[in-house]
C-alpha cells in the first residue's frame, strides 16, 4: 500500500507482464447478456448488503478506533535517512509489518524485535523505500526501536538480473518470515512509477521477493549484509488476477480504474507456503463492468433487495467507480524456493463495493482462520459511509482457502472518522496474533506524511483487540506504546 498520487500520465510503454505467470495482455471479459444472475466464482464477496448496515454499526464503541492523546506522540528518533541531495533528514515512516513467525507471531531474532516499514522524506511523494527497525524483544518504548537503514541499496534492482525489477522506482508494502533455518526472508511490492523516473508511467505492481542477510555490528547494534535471491514472483495473469497491461488498454487513470497487485502476506498452512495479497479480479473471476450490476451474489441480500438496490446503484451518482471496482483479496502457492507455484482463485472480492482493499492479513487462532482488511469508505460506493471513514474488515473460515463469513454480522472489525490532518489520525492497521489468549495487538502508523513541520508520520500507539468465534471487540483501555508488538 502506498499513500501517494500516483503521477498521471499517458505514455506509451513496454511491459513484461507476460514473463510471469502467463501474465500477458488479456483480452476484455466477455459480457453476459444484460440480465440478471447469480454467479459467485465459488469464493466469498464483501456484498453490499452488509456493507449499507455498517454505517448504523460502526457507532458502537466495540469497533471504535482508540482516540490518542496528540500530546503524548514522538516521532521515531532513530528515523533518519537521505534525501536525494545528500542531506541527513528526519523520515516520515508509515506502513510496517513486524518479523513473523510462519504462525504470525512476532519472531524473535537472536533476541531482537524487527519490523519493516515504509519511509521516505517528508517533502517527496515519490521518496518510498522500506527501512528495518528493531528493538531488544524485551523493551517497548519508541525511543528504544533502532533503525538499521534501508534493505536494499539502489544497485541491487539491478544486482537482481530480473527482467522487471530493473524498473522498480519504489519500494511498498509485505511482509517478512524468519524460515526454519534462521533466515529472514522478505516479500514487498514492485512499484514501477513514472517514466521521468525509469519506470513504466503506469501502476505496474509486482510481488518480489528476497532473503536479507543480517548480523551484529556489536551486542546491540544489526546491520543489513546484502540481499539474496531477489526476484520477481507474480504480476498478474489476466484471468484470475487483473494485470497492468489490462488496466493500460482499458484507460488507464483516466479510466477512474485503480489497478492494484500489492501487499504479499504470508501464511503457512499444512507445509505448503501461500502468499496473500491485494489485487482486483481478472476476467474468470468476475471481472469490472457494467455487467457485474446484474449479478446478486456481489449484492447480498434477498430477490427484493437485490432489485431496489440495483435500481437505486443504476442512478447513483457512484455508478461508475462501482463499474470499476473488483477488489480482491488473491492468493498464490509457492515452491520451496519462493517461486510461483500456483495461482489459486480470491478469497474474498468487493466487487461494486471498492476497488481497494488493503494489507492482507490471514492467521490461524482457536483452529479458526482470520482474514483481515484495511480500506477507505472514500474509495467505496455505499451510501452513508463519508469521504473521512476509515476502516478494518474480517472475516472468519474453518479453511485457509474459505469460504469466509463476515466477522460481527457484516465484516466491521475497526471503524476511525477522522480529519486526515489529524495528528491523531491513523491509517494501515494491522492484526498481530500473540503466542497465547484471545487478544490480538493492532499497530498502524500515526500522522500523515509531510502534514506539519514538527511530526513525522510514525509508530501509532498499538491496542487490543479481542476475537472470539465470529465477533471481535476493541478491549477497553487497552492502549499500548507506539509500535508495541507484544503483551506476552
Amino acid at each position: 500500500m502506498n499513500i501517494q498520487k500516483f503521477v498521471k500520465t499517458a505514455a506509451t510503454v513496454t511491459l513484461t507482464t507476460a514473463l510471469l505467470a502467463g501474465g500477458g495482455t488479456s483480452v476484455l471479459a466477455k459480457a453476459k447478456d444484460s440480465v440478471d444472475y447469480k454467479e459467485t466464482y465459488d469464493f466469498s464477496h464483501i456484498t453490499r448488503f452488509d456493507m449499507l448496515k455498517i454505517p448504523e454499526q460502526q457507532t458502537s464503541e466495540q469497533f471504535k478506533v482508540p482516540a490518542f492523546n496528540a500530546s503524548t506522540i514522538k516521532n521515531i528518533a532513530s528515523a533518519k535517512g537521505y534525501d536525494k541531495y545528500g542531506n541527513l533528514i528526519d523520515l516520515d515512516v508509515w506502513d510496517s509489518w513486524p518479523l513473523q513467525n510462519a504462525d504470525g507471531t512476532v519472531a524473535n531474532y537472536h533476541g531482537y524485535q524487527i519490523v519493516f516499514a515504509l519511509a521516505g522524506s517528508p517533502k517527496d511523494g515519490n521518496d518510498t523505500s522500506i527501512y528495518i527497525f528493531y528493538k531488544k524483544a524485551d523493551e517497548q518504548s519508541i525511543d528504544s526501536w533502532k533503525n538499521a537503514g534501508r534493505v536494499f541499496k539502489d544497485s541491487d534492482k539491478f544486482a537482481a538480473n530480473d527482467p522487471i525489477l530493473k524498473y522498480q522506482t519504489q519500494e511498498w508494502s509485505g511482509s517478512a518470515t524468519l524460515t526454519p533455518d534462521g533466515q529472514v526472508r522478505l516479500f514487498y511490492t514492485d512499484f514501477s512509477g513514472a517514466p521521468e523516473d525509469g519506470g513504466t508511467g503506469y501502476s505496474k505492481q509486482t510481488i518480489t521477493t528476497a532473503q536479507i542477510n543480517l548480523s551484529e555490528a556489536d551486542a546491540s547494534t544489526l546491520k543489513v549484509d546484502g540481499v539474496e535471491d531477489h526476484k520477481s514472483i507474480f504480476d498478474g495473469d489476466g484471468t484470475t488476477y487483473q494485470n497492468v497491461q489490462q488496466f493500460i488498454e482499458e484507460g488507464a487513470y483516466a479510466s477512474g480504474d485503480n489497478h492494484t497487485l500489492r501487499d504479499p502476506h504470508y501464511v503457512e498452512d499444512n507445509g505448503h507456503k501461500y502468499l496473500v495479497f491485494e489485487a482486483n479480479t481478472g476476467t474468470e473471476t468476475g471481472y469490472q463492468g457494467e455487467d457485474a450490476f446484474n449479478n446478486q451474489a456481489f449484492y447480498g441480500g434477498n430477490k427484493k433487495f437485490f432489485e431496489a438496490e440495483k435500481e437505486s446503484l443504476l442512478q447513483s451518482p457512484k455508478k461508475h467507480d462501482a463499474t470499476l471496482a473488483n477488489g480482491a483479496l488473491g492468493m498464490i502457492e509457492l515452491n520451496d524456493d519462493y517461486t510461483l507455484k500456483t495461482v489459486m482463485k480470491p478469497l474474498i472480492a468487493s466487487n461494486t463495493v471498492t476497488d481497494e482493499i488493503e494489507r492482507a492479513n490471514v492467521f490461524k487462532l482457536n483452529n479458526k482462520w482470520y482474514l483481515f482488511t484495511d480500506s477507505r469508505g472514500s474509495k467505496m460506493t455505499i451510501d452513508g459511509i463519508g469521504a473521512e471513514d476509515i476502516y478494518m474488515l474480517g472475516f472468519v473460515s474453518d479453511s485457509l482457502t474459505g469460504p469466509y463469513k463476515p466477522l460481527n454480522d457484516t465484516g466491521l472489525v475497526l471503524h476511525l472518522d477522522l480529519d486526515p490532518a489529524d495528528v491523531t489520525f491513523t491509517y494501515s492497521h494491522f492484526a498481530v496474533p500473540q503466542a497465547d489468549g484471545n487478544n490480538v495487538v493492532i499497530t498502524s502508523y500515526i500522522t500523515n506524511r509531510g502534514f506539519y513541520p514538527e511530526h513525522r508520520s510514525s509508530f501509532a500507539p498499538s491496542f487490543l483487540m479481542n476475537i472470539k468465534g465470529s465477533k471481535t471487540s476493541v478491549v477497553k483501555d487497552s492502549i499500548l506504546e507506539q509500535g508495541q508488538l507484544t503483551i506476552n
